[in-house]
């Protein structure tokens, strides 16, 4: 596979370019998330200690790209020594370059603000289930397996197993077989409040004076050689808590129905 050298990431991208992008961007959203709204981090300790490499970042996903630049600022404050806060910008003049996340193609190719953000280090995937607003059914493109296994080898990855934004959604299998077969350190994020800041792209503002917050856990605990990719990606969806036992709504919409079907049993003679 592909190494990184002093000048290029591992997919041939200049360094000197990255850094400029992830400074703009990083200037230009700093105030979405340290003025208009506050970010409140946790937990960037668990990320001090890391090696350089083959760390995986499994998050839930609310927005296309807050998300995302809300990440970068985090570990560029983490790269420079400030943990749990990103008051001080000057840490988008050292960025962390060797970071890359996984996102959709169709997303990443719409319109030249999302290929700009594409360069700053998006490893663009076709979904398998769903594409351009319609269900599908198509094979994994191993290339892009390849180069997700490429960045892991090069960097820190983050990526967002259930592939879309919606909460609650299921986990994919794809990212357990990964991991299964890759064994990164895995750390989960769990965010929330993005959704009710931005709009669905994460490029315009909702609300202000939200506090969306970012919570960066201890590496999850896996074994490798027994744990299998259901097991794994069972750990990963409680981890980011997004499964069922989280969801307040739908243990309210599975009692509600349970009411009427006892109250149906009742009035039957």
């Amino acid at each position: 596979m592909a190494k990184k050298n002093i000048f290029t990431d591992a997919f041939g991208n200049l360094y000197f370019l990255k850094r400029l992008i992830i400074f703009v961007l990083g200037m230009i959203s700093y105030r979405r998330f340290n003025g208009f709204n506050k970010l409140i981090i946790s937990g960037t300790e668990n990320l001090v200690d890391l090696p350089d490499s083959n760390v995986l970042f499994v998050s839930n996903h609310q927005t296309y790209f807050a998300d995302v630049a809300a990440m970068y600022h985090a570990f560029c404050s983490v790269n420079n020594g400030y943990l749990n806060s990103i008051k001080n910008p000057i840490y988008l003049l050292n960025p962390k370059v060797d970071f890359y996340y996984v996102a959709a193609e169709e997303t990443m190719n719409k319109g030249l603000l999302s290929r700009i953000f594409k360069l700053a280090g998006a490893i663009t995937v076709k979904r398998t289930w769903r594409a351009e607003g319609h269900n599908v059914n198509r094979m994994v493109d191993l290339t892009e397996v390849e180069n997700i296994m490429k960045a892991l080898d090069n960097g820190w990855v983050i990526t967002f197993p259930q592939g879309t934004t919606s909460a609650f959604a299921q986990g994919r299998k794809g990212t357990a077989k990964l991991i299964k077969n890759q064994k990164p350190i895995v750390i989960p994020i769990k965010i929330n409040g993005f959704r009710r800041a931005f709009d669905k792209k994460g490029l315009k503002i909702k609300v202000t004076g939200v506090k969306p917050t970012m919570e960066f856990k201890k590496p999850l605990d896996i074994d490798y050689e027994n744990d299998n990719s259901q097991a794994i990606l069972e750990k990963i969806m409680y981890s980011i808590e997004q499964s069922d036992c989280f969801n307040v709504l739908h243990e309210y919409e599975t009692e509600l129905k349970a009411k009427k079907a006892d109250c149906k049993t009742e009035k039957l003679p």
